[in-house]
């Protein structure tokens, strides 16, 4: 499977940002799929997942009550709505799939799209 994540940019502190992945290639609602961020210096984190069906998601402590995940599995896409940002949400965030179920470590994910900047001014 590819994946494309877009959505990214330049938002005040307060305002929202909906991030895309959209994936092409095989089935895609045979794959979980997670959201990872990125601050320079830092190491790539679990932001959230998303079960298969879409029935069942989580979230890191971080962005709990501030982001949602979703998706759509007939426009094979995943989605990451953020409200509230916060300076510290600055980041390129990568969305990854993978068909195994495991949600929350970077390596168990073998498919990952580009990233998208998301910056957050205070």
């Amino acid at each position: 499977v590819q994946l494309q994540a877009s959505g990214g940019g330049l938002v005040q502190a307060g305002g929202s940002l909906r991030l895309s992945c959209a994936a092409s290639g095989r089935t895609f609602a045979s794959y979980v799929v997670g959201w990872f961020r990125q601050a320079p210096g830092n190491e790539r984190r679990f932001v959230a997942a998303i079960s298969r069906s879409g029935i069942n998601a989580d979230y890191a402590d971080s962005v709990k009550g501030r982001f949602t995940i979703s998706r759509d599995n007939a426009r094979n896409t995943v989605y990451l709505q953020m409200n509230s940002l916060k300076f510290e949400d600055t980041a390129v965030y990568y969305c990854a799939a993978d068909t195994r179920n495991n949600w929350y470590r970077k390596e168990e994910y073998n498919y990952w799209g580009q990233g998208t900047q998301v910056t957050v001014s205070s």
